[in-house]
């Protein structure tokens, strides 16, 4: 008995459609950020420390070295906004913005945060600036890095 090669060439044709949608529709069911109208993500900090904690996101501090130096969030890795001068990110940043996941970005008090996502704008990034600042963060459970002063890299 055999099978009409019909059937095998549409079968084939299938597959072969569904497989080259099958990256758009991955990006389609990739959760839309919700940001307030001053331009901060909406979600959570107990959402955002769960999925930072779950390597479902990541979160980068964009306030400068000395800042970074008189405190830091054990999750956090270092991206000071003024190394992103004019939108452009330097090599050995690429790797700490993920385009398959979340990028939590915090500052001091929520403003350089949002620079920070304007000059990313466009780049397929999701990124959501947090309005909560760092001591702000820390008082909401999120984890202080204890004895280090060098920038941490995921």
């Amino acid at each position: 008995m055999r099978i009409g090669t019909a059937s095998n060439v549409a079968v084939v044709a299938v597959l072969a459609v569904l497989g080259a949608a099958w990256p758009n529709f991955a990006a389609e069911k990739r959760e839309k950020p919700m940001l307030t109208e001053s331009g901060h993500t909406t979600d959570d900090l107990s959402v955002v420390r769960a999925r930072v904690a779950n390597k479902e996101a990541v979160l980068l501090d964009v306030r400068e070295k000395d800042e970074w130096d008189d405190g830091h969030l054990q999750a956090a890795s270092l991206v000071p906004l003024s190394s992103l001068k004019d939108g452009m990110i330097p090599a050995e940043f690429v790797r700490l913005f993920p385009k398959d996941r979340p990028v939590y970005l915090h500052c001091r008090s929520g403003g350089r945060v949002l620079k920070c996502a304007e000059l990313l704008q466009g780049r397929g990034y999701d990124i959501r600036p947090l309005k909560a600042g760092y001591q702000k963060l820390v008082e909401s459970g999120f984890e202080k890095a204890v004895g280090s002063t060098s920038p941490r890299n995921p």
